[in-house]
């Protein structure tokens, strides 16, 4: 127990990937309950808190958490319950978003804090890709509401993360897809995201590698 213990505490990126894919594959069995819905909510803001927290504790940290990260836990409850209410999938949105980017850009400064890559950042290249799929989901859940119609019928919020996925990766297999102009532009900045992001890593190991090479 005291070596999964540490091997956590060294490794609070694996923890958040490993709990990212459980929240996927687990979703679709708990969609008809509310509690299941809203249990999965708050430990996926839970496994954000815990990694960040690890690999960036910062005041800047702090004050996110505190402003975003624990209204959202509050929320994630609330739309689970309600979850065709609008104001609360547009409130659950407002801080839901900002808090997933946030954390998302404090992995990437993880990624880029030294000179050598550990095995902890190759994981956090993967939770950091995923985070940044759970923030887009929340924010076509809040076009829909604003634009009712955005992605044809009412899409639940699985759906629109299943599109989120599909679209940051590239792979265009969903069959979900953006009708309304608003929600295309929003996916087309997802599509943007998702190459520049993969460049990014590319060119961060490329770099590592080309410097060891010198200093070889």
């Amino acid at each position: 127990m005291a070596n999964v213990i540490r091997s956590m505490r060294d490794h609070p990126s694996a923890v958040l990937l490993l709990g990212q894919v459980v929240a996927v594959l687990a979703y679709p069995f708990l969609d008809d309950s509310t509690g299941g819905r809203a249990g999965l909510g708050v430990l996926q803001l839970l496994l954000l808190l815990t990694a960040v927290a690890a690999v960036r504790l910062t005041p800047a940290f702090s004050w996110a958490a505190c402003i975003f990260g624990g209204p959202a836990m509050i929320f994630a409850v609330w739309e689970s319950v309600a979850p065709e209410t609008g104001w609360v999938v547009l409130a659950s949105a407002f801080f839901h978003v900002p808090f997933y980017l946030f954390v998302s850009y404090a992995m990437i400064r993880y990624l880029f804090r030294d000179d050598e890559v550990t095995r902890d950042e190759l994981f956090a290249t993967g939770a950091a890709f995923t985070v940044v799929a759970w923030a887009f989901a929340y924010l076509y859940a809040a076009v829909q509401v604003i634009w009712p119609g955005s992605f044809g019928e009412h899409r639940q919020w699985f759906d629109l993360l299943y599109l989120s996925f599909t679209t940051l990766t590239s792979v265009g297999l969903s069959d979900i897809v953006p009708v309304l102009p608003n929600a295309r532009s929003v996916v087309m900045i997802e599509q943007v995201a998702g190459v520049f992001y993969v460049a990014l890593v590319v060119a961060r190991l490329v770099g590592l590698a080309a410097a060891r090479a010198r200093r070889a």
